[in-house]
């Protein structure tokens, strides 16, 4: 069982296979947290301390018992207004103007299953894979409640974490921060692990110590931005990939968010994960409830690796939905680089003609394809086939690839629209857009207000009507402006626009997967803009980085790969000189790396030699033998790129019976000491044959010591291994 509540301790402890999470109700009412770690028994309350801390305050219930302060104690679901002065999860404006809320138990419930939110993306499961623990909290002075829900998933070793707020009493409301998820550490000192970036180069690593004062990370942009990934990692300062305390917090959720870590005067770590509190401020009459997105938690006793390992399993199999949840993707050529605006649909069929040839699978026709679309100044938003360019029908287009033995996909981008349309001319009062004031453009665009229901169905109408023109097997959803100028006519609270501008993509998305079940939708955001778990429930892979560059993309891959996992990461092999860092690469490097990820192209294949498209023949022959592996497969971190002048990963199937290792030199110099690579995930003291040159290795010394790779014969050169178990020792 993976929920207990203890009448007696009156503690809730949720155990999954290598986990254990408990908290206690304690004699006031409050929800204390008391431990989050490996497996445990017993009641751990003796974990808690109390003394006189001079200016904490103590609640009123406490009476002459100064010992007692919120301000000290560890708690699930701190608020203001309860004596706590750290940063707290959640506070509420009264109807009366005050600021404070002080949540005490009222009842829980615990049942099969995995809870569902209405309207939001969540971790699905099973009635025996999952159980849910509701506790109902409430302010007993305004009558708000708080629903907190926690999912458990024994087997993943996964716990989420969301929260509903319900306006039981007689005035309105006004949320003003809400963080579904918050984890009170009392002892320990920690590091915070987040992902930054910018458009092209997007979640770097960075670890920092969790310090006196507060850490934030978070998105002002109406989505989750390119800036700053929704998942955090809280790990101990001695942690590394294979040893040591970590726990990871992902948020489910698309838009603008907010990530906290502080030290407090006492030495304990409180890190929360929730909506960004700028611009939210949501509005709830009388019997009213909002929703919380969820946030994912896992935890490891044995390092970085094992979390990654924990959330990739999780993110794939119940996150990610529809047909091609488990199976290999199609490898696609998308024409974007290829061609840009400037195709007709001759040419478009000559690149399907050679893509064909070459051993692909789709061919994905990218923007300039609706309106009059030949630059980016112009037609977003009208969303009808241009048959004067395509010189025919769309479902004539696509009956001639589909005739080559290829998918048809096809590139959109709803929320968006330019002011040179027919849409903007007809509707001029469906953008976001704040009254008497000029707004922002960006890449020439404004954003349609998705916050209204008229504006996603108008688009969402204009949209199907494209896609019932034929055989459209996959979309590539892209988002390539931040949001600003945040106004809806439609509403009186202007602090939910973002929310719900978020909630009506997710209606948007929800109701295309139901019409077109078999559709593979790919997200994107101006690349890795939003790259999140919201999104994944929706796009089971995402469109990793507008930057196609392999060594660049070795880094991006890199910190990608400590939250989700490889099956959701868009990578293609483009061309040398790359279009966006002007960086010459192998060919067989950029195969190398974009083979981990939703392996495609993105290049103009007329202008190959006949030596390229024999290795492009190749690639994909391997990458057909290898994707099982890599998608399915444990994912190992060998090296840090940033660091080490080689980057190196590998997948190691779950029978640990094959493994393939990946390897890029970063760094080219005279005279090179040789750089070796220490695998690991294999069986102890097996053998292991390497495919290529035949020779047996044993696994122990590859692991403890590793294996030498060969000299690089040029830049950037790559290196392939695939390990298959032989026998043992």
């Amino acid at each position: 069982m993976g929920i207990i509540f203890d009448e007696k301790e009156k503690t809730f402890t949720l155990h999954t296979e290598h986990t254990t999470y408990q908290m206690q109700v304690d004699r006031y009412g409050f929800l204390l947290h008391l431990y989050y770690g490996k497996t445990a028994q017993g009641c751990m309350d003796y974990l808690l301390t109390y003394a006189d801390h001079g200016f904490s305050g103590n609640p009123y219930d406490a009476g002459m018992d100064r010992t007692y302060s919120m301000d000290a104690l560890p708690q699930e679901f701190p608020t203001l207004g309860t004596g706590d002065y750290r940063t707290v999860a959640c506070i509420i404006k009264n109807a009366d103007g005050s600021f404070a809320c002080d949540f005490r138990y009222e009842s829980h419930s615990i049942r099969e299953g995995k809870y569902a939110l209405q309207g939001l993306p969540a971790v699905y499961a099973g009635k025996n894979e999952a159980q849910t623990l509701e506790i109902v909290l409430s302010d007993h002075a305004s009558g708000v409640k708080a629903q907190l829900l926690y999912g458990v998933l024994p087997e993943l070793d996964i716990i989420t974490r969301s929260v509903r707020i319900l306006n039981a009493g007689e005035g309105s409301i006004t949320l003003e921060k809400l963080a579904p998820a918050c984890l009170d550490f009392v002892t320990g000192k920690f590091d915070f692990i987040t992902f930054y970036g910018r458009h092209a180069m997007e979640r770097n690593f960075q670890r920092i110590p969790i310090a006196h004062g507060i850490s934030k990370i978070g998105s002002f942009r109406g989505a989750s931005s390119h800036q700053y990934n929704p998942a955090v990692i809280v790990a101990e300062r001695s942690a590394t990939e294979d040893a040591g305390q970590c726990y990871a917090l992902a948020f489910v959720y698309s838009g603008s968010f907010q990530s906290e870590a502080q030290r407090d005067q006492f030495d304990q770590t409180r890190v929360l994960m929730g909506l960004q509190e700028e611009m939210f401020s949501y509005c709830l009459k009388a019997g009213e409830e909002f929703a919380a997105p969820e946030v994912i938690m896992s935890y490891s006793s044995e390092g970085l690796a094992p979390l990654s390992q924990n959330l990739h399993r999780c993110m794939r199999t119940h996150l990610c939905r529809g047909k091609y949840r488990d199976v290999r993707r199609p490898i696609l050529i998308n024409s974007w680089e290829a061609a840009y605006f400037d195709f007709t649909g001759e040419a478009l069929l000559k690149l399907a003609a050679e893509a064909a040839d070459l051993g692909m699978e789709m061919f994905v026709l990218d923007d300039g394809w609706f309106g009059n679309r030949d630059n980016d100044l112009k037609a977003l938003g009208d969303w009808q086939v241009n048959e004067k360019k395509l010189g025919c029908t769309l479902g004539e287009l696509i009956a001639g690839i589909n005739g080559m033995g290829l998918k048809f996909g096809l590139w959109i981008e709803p929320e968006m629209v330019n002011e040179d349309s027919n849409l903007y001319r007809e509707h001029p009062d469906w953008v976001l857009a704040i009254p008497k004031r000029k707004p922002v453009r960006s890449r020439y665009q404004l954003v349609l207000d998705f916050s209204r229901k008229d504006v996603v169905d108008y688009v969402f109408g204009q949209i199907c009507g494209v896609l019932d023109q034929g055989n459209i097997e996959y979309i590539k959803w892209d988002m390539n402006r931040s949001l600003s100028d945040i106004f809806s006519a439609q509403t009186d609270c202007q602090g939910k626009v973002l929310y719900d501008y978020v909630l009506g993509v997710y209606d948007f998305l929800e109701r295309l997967v139901k019409r077109y079940p078999d559709l593979l939708i790919e997200g994107c955001c101006g690349g890795g803009g939003r790259f999140d778990a919201g999104m994944l429930y929706y796009t089971p892979q995402i469109w990793c980085s507008d930057n196609t560059d392999a060594a660049d993309r070795v880094r991006i891959q890199y910190g990608t790969s400590f939250v989700y996992p490889v099956s959701a990461a868009g990578s293609h092999v483009s061309a040398s000189p790359n279009h966006q860092t002007g960086r010459k690469t192998p060919l067989h490097t950029r195969g190398v790396v974009a083979m981990s990820g939703t392996f495609g192209y993105e290049l103009n294949l007329g202008m190959l030699t006949a030596e390229e498209k024999d290795e492009i023949r190749a690639q994909i022959k391997s990458y057909c033998a290898y994707a099982d592996l890599i998608q399915k497969g444990l994912y190992y971190r060998l090296s840090c790129p940033s660091e080490d002048e080689v980057g190196a990963w590998m997948f190691v199937s779950e029978d640990k019976s094959e493994a393939l290792v990946c390897a890029v030199s970063l760094a080219q110099h005279a005279n090179m000491p040789a750089n070796y690579v220490r695998l690991k995930g294999l069986k102890e003291n097996t053998a292991y044959r390497e495919a290529a040159g035949g020779k047996i290795y044993n696994s122990t010394a590859l692991m403890e010591t590793g294996i030498a790779l060969k000299g690089a014969e040029c830049e950037y050169q790559a290196y392939q291994m695939h390990f298959v178990e032989c026998c043992h020792f």
